[in-house]
């Protein structure tokens, strides 16, 4: 052994012997049992290695080494998501750099482009993943645009449409003006900004100099109010209701209800009603047969159904020209300063527009259902357990979901219109050769494409090779644990538990792991722009692997946030350095001639030995357990306090005078026969934490029987 541990030596090395052994692959592992498998959350095509990503594959490398160990037969698949809106503005911003645009390449030419720059930057972050050590098997690396995932997108529509849980209508979805194309609610960022709350006078029809005052925030939609609506209960205009205003600016006669979404606490208690531009005022639409009158368009600008001098304006400068108007007619009661939560796209950070349009929806009901029950009878559990309340909240107020997107990149509806009627279509595969409708136009097929969050619904299925029957399939589905953040536990966790159950009739995962955000020392997010993140290859470099993964890991526990700082690796780094001085050691106190059998537990001769044979089974117990229950960082420190205090402060300090001033040869043999015996043992309990070292070092160890440490069995 070298005297000192250099990681960037190291590393590299070991992991092309890990990939040369097959032990990534359980094809190619012998005498393994029972299944046991984890798909990685795929990262999307355009993402680079962030602390998020690093913890997360931490976490589940270190469940497939332990399991590895143990002899199961393990299968942990990698891959990526074609991330439609992000992927397409990547490639659109480089196309900008270049002087055109997607149009200007159109839709075929530019999806080509995209292909081309997935092959050339798309597999970045699986490749980041091997440097941290992720023992996946690369073989079964998948694409959610793989042509197998294409047809496990098209079979799940099929099959929901075949049972009417889509359909497609017109109402008001989440638009973002900027990336032209829908969202769901879980695709929005909220973010608190200063603006106005005005107060608004409406006259009332057939009362002179009479007004009711409502607030609101956003005055530029009142040009396509259809109501204004007060709660049942607010006895402060129970007789106006059934009443009308005259919508000022547009003149327009609207009527006064009563609705029970409406809080009389809010402003006055009266409040508009534009059922084209809220989600609310849709609904409340909805109740009292209201027109939709839509007044921004899909650019964010005023539309050709409000007054003239509006048309074409910023939805923002409408804002304020509208207020400058009615200021003019005496309508502005007064206006006071308001901070509220702003609706933002998740990729490019426009505001947010409601407004009607007609998408693609998939009935949730049933499929909420399905989600709910195996997570209440304990088939699918939550660790920790806090985190099945918002999953449950989620699923038990959730809306119909809207899968349509208006971009090119992605999988393409299969669904055909006719030419001469635009509001007839065919679900199928290929284009029908003869028009149903017309009989002879060429029909056809649909521009949008699916939500993201569709394809991926399906990963656990479609990454083992659904809707095939495969092999795959039948071996490691239903897999056994999922390992993700918080903030996709509706987006995508509830998604794939109704998608597994529906299409494959089980569960997707037993377990859910729902792991910290990680954030700086100060409590501050993780960002390139605030000058605040910490780029894991960075510490990779600098640290090596192992030191970096006993960052993070070190502070695994139940709490939603880890403040992490690069002292964190640099602590990482001189434990990877106490293990190699300490194995250096022991291996110097051994005869050089002798290979040793470990298969059985030494017998104690003195009391020091029998303290650390007897701390050692502890900690072996010990660990299992916590690894069993998902206590990684716990684990973590109890080999650590062992190995540092216990074996290296300790027992190695009693092994060199039993070996160098012995009672008899018997001891001196029997204290080198626990030193390697110990040590091992430890190398195979720190393994799944700390990889690259544990399996250098075992290297080196004169061991009967030795395998590959990455193949040895867990300690019992």
């Amino acid at each position: 052994m070298d005297k000192q541990y250099n990681p960037k030596e190291v590393e590299s090395k070991i992991y092309k012997f890990w990939e040369k052994t097959g032990a990534f692959n359980p094809d190619k592992l012998k005498d393994t049992k029972k299944p046991y498998s984890i798909v990685i959350p795929p990262p999307n095509v355009t993402g680079a290695l962030h602390m998020g990503h690093a913890l997360n594959a931490i976490i589940q490398d270190i469940l497939i080494r332990w399991k590895r160990m143990s002899g199961f037969k393990t299968l942990w698949v990698p891959g990526t998501d074609h991330a439609g809106i992000a992927t397409q503005n990547v490639v659109e911003k480089k196309l900008k750099k270049e002087g055109k645009t997607r149009f200007d390449l159109g839709r075929e030419k530019f999806i080509e482009e995209v292909w081309e720059w997935k092959k050339k930057y798309g597999n970045k972050i699986l490749n980041q993943l091997k440097s941290i050590g992720a023992s996946c098997d690369w073989s079964r690396t998948a694409f959610t645009m793989d042509k197998n995932y294409t047809d496990a997108v098209y079979k799940s529509f099929f099959d929901y449409y075949k049972k009417g849980w889509i359909y497609r209508g017109e109402r008001v979805v989440n638009w973002c003006p900027r990336c032209k194309t829908s969202l769901s609610d879980l695709e929005l960022e909220h973010k608190d900004e200063k603006t106005n709350l005005w107060y608004l006078k409406y006259p009332i029809v057939g009362q002179s100099n009479k007004f009711i005052i409502m607030a609101t925030t956003r005055p530029e939609t009142m040009l396509g109010d259809t109501a204004v609506a007060v709660s049942p209960k607010d006895k402060r205009y129970k007789e106006l209701v059934g009443q009308k205003v005259l919508l000022p600016l547009v003149n327009r006669e609207i009527p006064i209800i009563a609705d029970n979404l409406i809080e009389a606490e809010f402003g006055t208690g009266a409040v508009k009603v534009t059922p084209a531009h809220s989600m609310v005022d849709w609904q409340i639409g909805q109740n009292h047969n209201l027109e939709m009158i839509s007044v921004i368009d899909e650019n964010g600008k005023m539309n050709k159904n409000v007054p003239k001098q509006y048309q074409g304006m910023e939805a923002n400068e409408a804002r304020h020209k509208i207020i400058e108007d009615l200021q003019k007619l005496g309508l502005v009661e007064k206006i006071e300063d308001y901070e509220h939560s702003v609706p933002k796209c998740y990729r490019c950070d426009s505001t947010i527009e409601a407004i009607p349009s007609k998408q693609w929806f998939v009935k949730m009901d049933e499929l909420a259902k399905m989600a709910i029950d195996p997570v209440k009878k304990n088939k699918i559990k939550f660790y920790p357990k806090r985190w099945e309340k918002v999953y449950l909240n989620w699923l038990n107020n959730t809306r119909d979901w809207c899968i349509s997107r208006q971009i090119w990149w992605g999988h393409r509806f299969p669904v055909w219109f006719c030419s001469s009627n635009p509001e007839k279509f065919v679900v199928s595969l290929k284009s029908p050769k003869k028009c149903p409708f017309c009989k002879k136009c060429k029909m056809k097929q649909s521009e949008d494409v699916f939500d993201t969050w569709f394809s991926s619904a399906l990963w656990p299925l479609a990454a083992l090779g659904w809707p095939k029957k495969t092999k795959d399939l039948k071996t490691f589905y239903p897999t056994n644990v999922l390992s993700t953040a918080r903030d996709i536990i509706n987006l995508w966790v509830a998604r794939m538990v109704y998608s597994g159950i529906e299409l494959e009739k089980k569960i997707p995962f037993h377990d859910v792991l729902i792991h910290a955000t990680v954030i700086t020392k100060k409590g501050q997010r993780m960002s390139k722009s605030l000058d605040t993140g910490i780029d894991p290859s960075d510490l990779i470099e600098n640290y090596g692997s192992d030191a970096t993964r006993f960052g993070l890991a070190w502070q695994i526990s139940e709490s939603q946030d880890m403040r992490f700082g690069e002292e964190d690796t640099l602590a990482g780094k001189k434990f990877c350095n106490k293990i190699w001085n300490a194995s250096r050691f022991v291996l110097g106190q051994l005869d050089k001639k002798r290979k040793f059998d470990i298969s059985r537990k030494p017998r104690p001769i003195s009391k020091e030995d029998k303290k650390i044979l007897e701390s050692l089974k502890k900690l072996i117990v010990k660990v299992s357990k916590d690894l069993e229950k998902y206590r990684l960082g716990h684990a973590l420190q109890s080999l650590y306090h062992f190995f540092w205090r216990e074996f290296c402060d300790v027992y190695i300090e009693v092994a060199k005078k039993q070996i160098r001033e012995p009672k008899s040869k018997k001891e001196a043999d029997n204290t080198q026969l626990i030193l390697i015996y110990v040590l091992a043992t430890s190398l195979k309990l720190m393994h799944p934490w700390l990889p690259f070292v544990t399996e250098k070092i075992y290297e080196f160890l004169p061991l009967k029987n030795k395998k590959a440490l990455i193949i040895e069995s867990w300690p019992k």
